[in-house]
């Protein structure tokens, strides 16, 4: 049993994730596509930015609250939807949710998690969630997933809009990712070195795509899901499509994966709600810039306009306030609860949060603000955001 209390950052979670997870799983998180150069951009960009100290000033009665989409929670933040939660921790989204809800903040469900959106709403007690869509050929399944997500309680949709292709991960394909692993050699070997994930996966019934299987048409078991998956995601995906999905829902609706000024226009053109500066955790375009250095002149252009939200490679609660800071009104957290929910379940994920907006309000007051609602451009040194700038 892992003690938490000595668990001071995000990287000691990655650090036992990596021990207790299956190799695939944790590489299918932790990885980007090719050469890996946008994943490791959004972290090294964010250390590039320096924070500007000031002191004597009064640090009482700090505050992490805000207000995103209307409703009021315990930081800025959100967590990111993430596929295949439930093979890095059996029955994970449900952890994940139950961590969100106690730390105060939304909870984002992938429509690739292994916990159904029923499955999440029921082991919450139906508290409100976030569900994340992509646009797919089969709009019948699309919009049952829409109207499913409405009596789940959902309070947003997440429209993932980078996902038209799918970008090349060298390890997922090397490790031949599957749910749930294929029985080859190299899988069972590594297997036997993961007691712990083996024995909570032989206890739980949920192994495989929950929001899918048993909803799709033809799709009864994997081996009809790995053919329907392949052929399901829309390359043809385009603004009206997006109009259209916002009709259908009629709720708020947030656009995922914008990394162009002039796209984030569009995205209000739609009537978006919100949009999330994000490059898919550098899963896609690699190549493309981080999210930290896209986020400055798209909250610039239409930041007024709509919510500015981002994502990709935060790892402390400083590159929450370096985004903040920045422009974004929130930020989605990913690989960092993902971290903490291989390495210790649903107390690893609310962990994981207690660090990050730990670091949050000590960060926000060494550069002399006691309300994050009061952080802007001016707590960073404007020498250091030049590699952003240029």
């Amino acid at each position: 049993m892992t003690d938490l209390t000595k668990i001071t950052c995000v990287e000691d979670l990655r650090v036992i994730a990596r021990r207790r997870a299956p190799r695939m799983f944790y590489d299918y998180a932790d990885t980007g596509s090719y050469t890996e150069s946008t994943y490791r951009a959004n972290e090294a960009d964010f250390q590039r930015i320096q924070l500007r100290q000031r002191v004597a000033v009064d640090m009482s009665g700090r505050s992490t609250r805000t207000r995103l989409l209307g409703k009021e929670y315990a930081m800025p933040a959100a967590t990111a939807p993430v596929g295949l939660l439930g093979m890095q921790h059996a029955d994970g989204e449900i952890h994940a949710a139950r961590a969100a809800k106690a730390m105060g903040i939304p909870f984002t469900l992938s429509t690739m998690g292994i916990c159904s959106l029923e499955d999440v709403a029921e082991a919450t007690d139906r508290h409100p969630f976030w569900f994340q869509l992509y646009v797919m050929r089969d709009r019948e399944f699309a919009a049952n997933l829409i109207e499913r997500a409405r009596d789940a309680n959902c309070e947003a949709l997440v429209l993932t809009l980078d996902l038209q292709v799918m970008g090349q991960r060298h390890k997922d394909i090397k490790n031949g990712l599957s749910t749930p692993p294929r029985p080859t050699l190299a899988n069972l070997l590594n297997l036997a070195t993961k007691p712990r994930w083996c024995l909570d996966m032989l206890r739980t019934r949920r192994r495989t795509f929950g929001n899918i299987v048993g909803h799709a048409k033809n799709v009864t078991d994997v081996s009809s899901l790995a053919t329907w998956t392949a052929e399901q995601f829309d390359p043809r995906l385009n603004w009206s499509d997006v109009e259209r999905i916002k009709r259908q829902w009629g709720g708020k609706l947030i656009l995922k994966g914008i990394m162009d000024v002039e796209d984030a226009r569009l995205a209000v053109e739609s009537g978006a709600d919100a949009l999330v500066v994000s490059n898919h955790g550098g899963r896609q375009l690699d190549g493309a810039p981080s999210s930290i250095a896209a986020l400055p002149p798209i909250a610039n252009a239409v930041g007024d306009k709509i919510e500015v939200w981002m994502d990709g490679g935060i790892r402390t609660g400083q590159d929450m306030l370096k985004a903040r800071a920045l422009g974004a009104r929130g930020v989605m957290l990913g690989r960092s609860i993902v971290y903490g929910l291989a390495a210790a379940g649903e107390a690893g994920v609310y962990r994981a949060l207690e660090i990050l907006q730990k670091e949050l309000d000590v960060s926000m007051a060494f550069c002399g603000h006691t309300h994050i609602d009061q952080v802007g451009r001016d707590i960073l040194i404007p020498k250091s955001l030049q590699h952003l700038l240029d």
